[in-house]
Formats: C-alpha cells, sequence, structure tokens
C-alpha cells in the first residue's frame, strides 16, 4: 500500500467520523454509527473483530431560559443534567466555608471563584477523583439547593479548551445545573437574595455502547495493545480528540493486512474517554482486571495536528523496548520525545504497572488549552500525512518487537 493511498484513506476516514457522522458523543446514534464503521474495516483487513457492549445514556436538551429580578442572563444546561422550571431566591458561595454556613435548601445556588476553579469529577468516577471533589459534590447535595448557577473560567487540564466549562458534567449528579462565564457571574452574584427564574429542559436516555477490539497473532499470553478513544465530546466534531488517533489505528490495521505475529497485536477502539463515567474504559479493565499478559500499551490520542511534530512519550518501558521504540520514531522524519502527560487512556495501562507508549501532537498543551472539546476541533487542523508517518513508524515498531 503506497503512502499516497493511505493519505487518501485518511482523508476519507476523516470525513466520515468528523462530516458524515456529527456526533460521537457516547450513547448517541452516531457513537453507534462510528464503532460500526471501525468493526466493518478492521474486519475487512484480517483481524478477528467483537464488540463487548456496555449500558450508557444519551441525553437530550433544550435552551435555557435564566431571569434574575427580570433580567436576563446567558447560560448553558450541564452536561447529562436533569431539566428544570424553578422561582426560587439567589444564593451565592465562592468557597466551601461560605457554603457550609449558608442554608440554601429551597434556593438557587450561584458557585464561583475558588469553590469553581476546577471542573469537578464525576460522582463515580474510577481512575482520578481528588478529595477535594468529592467533598465539594458531597457538601452541595447535603444542602440540597433547587438547582446550580456556575460561574467558571477556564480550565484546560480537566476540562480542554471550552470556554466557559461545565462545572458539573455527570450523570449520577441529580441537581438541575447550568452554567455561565465569570463575567456574568459576576454580575448575578450582585443580585444575591432576587427572585431567579429558570427553565430548560433535558433528558437523560437509556442507551448503548460498545467498544471495538481487533486481534491477530497466537500467543494470547502475550500482546501489544494499541488504543485509541472513539467518542468525542458533545458539540464538538473530534478531530483531533480523537478520530486522527481512530484513523491511525485503521491505516495500522491495513498496514499489518499481510504480516503474521507470534505475539497477539490487539487494536482497540475505546469508547468513553470523553464520557463522565468512562464505560469502555471501565469494560476494558473488567475484561483484563491485571493485563500481565500486556507486553507494551500503546495510546494514541491528538495526533496530527498541522502544526509541529508528532510526540512519543514512554512510561516504565525496559531498556530493550525503548531502544526499539526510538529506533521507530527517528527525529529527522517527523517525530519528537516529548514530556510524559497522563490525561488520557495510556493511565490504564500504566496504573497496572505496563510498559506504555503515548502518540499525540508535539503542541499538545496549545491544543488542550484552546482547541479540544470545542466546535473548534475541526478536520482543518489535521494533516493526514503525519497520521500515516505515525501508522507506519507504528508498524516497524511492532514487527520489530515481534
Amino acid at each position: 500500500m503506497s503512502q499516497t493511498q493511505l493519505g487518501k484513506n485518511a482523508e476519507i476516514y476523516l470525513r466520515k467520523l468528523c462530516n458524515e457522522i456529527d456526533n460521537r458523543c457516547v450513547g448517541s446514534e452516531g457513537n453507534r454509527r462510528a464503532t460500526d464503521f471501525f468493526a466493518d474495516k478492521v474486519s475487512a483487513f484480517g483481524f478477528e473483530t467483537e464488540s463487548p457492549g456496555f449500558d450508557c445514556i444519551d441525553w437530550s436538551h433544550g435552551e435555557v431560559h435564566l431571569r434574575i429580578d427580570g433580567k436576563p442572563f446567558s447560560a448553558s444546561p450541564s452536561p447529562y443534567t436533569t431539566g428544570c422550571d424553578q422561582n426560587s431566591p439567589l444564593a451565592v458561595a465562592t468557597t466551601m466555608d461560605e457554603l457550609k454556613v449558608q442554608d440554601v435548601s429551597g434556593k438557587i445556588l450561584l458557585l464561583m471563584g475558588e469553590i469553581a476553579k476546577e471542573q469537578l469529577m464525576p460522582k463515580n468516577f474510577t481512575f482520578y477523583n481528588p478529595e477535594q471533589h468529592q467533598q465539594i459534590i458531597a457538601l452541595v447535595e447535603e444542602k440540597a439547593p433547587q438547582a446550580i448557577i456556575s460561574a467558571t473560567s477556564r480550565d484546560p487540564e480537566l476540562a480542554g479548551g471550552i470556554y466557559p466549562f461545565p462545572l458539573f458534567e455527570d450523570g449520577d449528579f441529580d441537581i438541575p445545573s447550568v452554567y455561565t462565564t465569570e463575567e456574568e457571574g459576576q454580575v448575578i452574584a450582585r443580585l444575591e437574595g432576587k427572585q431567579v427564574d429558570l427553565n430548560f429542559e433535558a433528558a437523560r436516555l437509556p442507551s448503548t455502547g460498545c467498544n471495538v477490539l481487533a486481534r491477530k497473532g497466537q500467543n494470547p499470553d502475550s500482546k501489544i495493545v494499541v488504543f485509541a478513544h472513539i467518542d468525542a465530546k458533545i458539540n464538538t466534531p473530534g478531530a483531533l480528540d480523537n478520530a486522527t488517533g481512530v484513523i491511525v489505528l485503521l491505516l495500522l490495521a491495513e498496514l499489518l493486512k499481510d504480516v503474521s505475529f507470534n505475539r497477539t497485536i490487539e487494536i482497540v477502539a475505546l469508547n468513553g474517554e470523553d464520557y463522565y463515567a468512562a464505560p469502555g474504559e471501565v469494560l476494558y479493565l473488567q475484561n483484563n482486571p491485571k493485563m500481565e499478559n500486556v507486553y507494551l500499551g500503546i495510546n494514541i490520542d491528538a495526533a496530527g495536528y498541522v502544526d509541529g511534530k508528532t510526540a512519543y512519550s514512554l512510561y516504565d518501558c525496559p531498556e530493550e523496548m525503548a531502544g526499539a521504540i526510538h529506533s521507530s520514531f527517528p527525529g529527522k522524519r517527523g517525530f519528537i520525545e516529548g514530556v510524559q502527560w497522563y490525561q488520557s487512556d495510556h493511565s490504564l495501562f500504566i496504573m497496572n504497572q505496563r510498559p506504555a507508549l503515548a502518540i499525540t501532537s508535539e503542541k499538545f498543551m496549545h491544543l488542550s488549552t484552546n482547541i479540544t472539546h470545542t466546535a473548534k476541533d475541526a478536520p482543518s487542523l489535521v494533516n493526514v500525512s503525519k497520521l500515516v508517518e505515525t501508522a507506519s513508524a507504528l508498524r516497524n515498531l511492532l514487527i520489530s518487537l515481534e
């Protein structure tokens, strides 16, 4: 397969995942179309495939109508929130200490400042859940406001490039909530005690999703796993986060079509990295609880950005394995060894003490701060030749590790 044809295939896959499928959020019809598309393609390249499923929710919502003391304000519904139709007085809290001493029951609560500086991890999130976040959520639930307005700034580490970010993004948190900008919050705070009219429709819809696992090779006791998450946030094309990772998997599968392996090669479209419950990751770990048979785990996320090189980083790789990786990703061909980062699915390998390799873009921090999780994450930001280069380098690596 020529590099030119692989590039054309990558363009087709990019259009399919970002344009023809307009929503890859877990639970959506678009998400199921994306996993079906991936399964069909990898099967055609000679891999044995399975699609283990899970239950999840889809979510629908209407426009938020927010008036305080008769004045209209702009706000958006927090992802996965329930709907709201309330007329109640406004209470304001900027810290946990302020919230502790207030009686906000029966009121609409504005959270801003220190207490709203970071996106709160979902109540039941398995992989990262700071104690302070748990304490804030528990206190808010104990105080039982009728609804919540959060005024937020930026939190690229947890929320990506979106401004403002939703303080709550949690299908297990049942207090209705909306979010708005810091600037709007400062105006709202001056109306403490005034009547708030908050109305919007929202519904949690029972749904399903799946991972897609594709395998070839003879020895299940030693396998190399190559991941990319196939889902995307609501209201984003998800080109770099993470259609490009999925495209690298498809190109790699095509490049391995006629290659035989003794060690098992497992190519996995994981489904849930950008979803509040990470159901695909949870399911994968349930089916692979200790990962003793994983020789190397590879994760691809936010690769292929038009600016800069492709960056790779190593985690607990033995010397011989590290040497093979460096040889497969020479800097003169558009790759650079980047800094270690942990905000993606390679953490599944790291937490299980397995060697890991993560592949992303050199400008990862710029993408996290300005692009990911927003409508700006569009196919125009992708250089497909970098995806072809990455897939080719991975093919060479897998063969060298055989």
